[in-house]
């Protein structure tokens, strides 16, 4: 297996997740707040839609169907 079928097949399995979980939500640290001789820490939530994961699995599929010869 080549390069480009391995990164078609990690686009693939990257949007059947996304897919299967109706997006993905995840949390990242933040900046940290000094209010008052205290240190809060803060949290970003982030989302991927399911669009997203469509996209990148038809992406991973037409990576891995498409031929180079047949392009030039």
């Amino acid at each position: 297996m080549n390069a480009k079928n391995t990164i078609a097949v990690i686009l693939i399995g990257m949007g059947v997740i996304v897919l299967a979980f109706s997006g993905i939500s995840f949390t990242t640290p933040g900046e940290t707040i000094k209010f008052l001789g205290l240190n809060i820490a803060t949290t970003e939530n982030h989302f991927i839609p399911p669009v997203s994961g469509a996209l990148v699995l038809l992406a991973g599929i037409v990576l891995l169907l498409v031929n180079p010869k047949q392009v030039a």
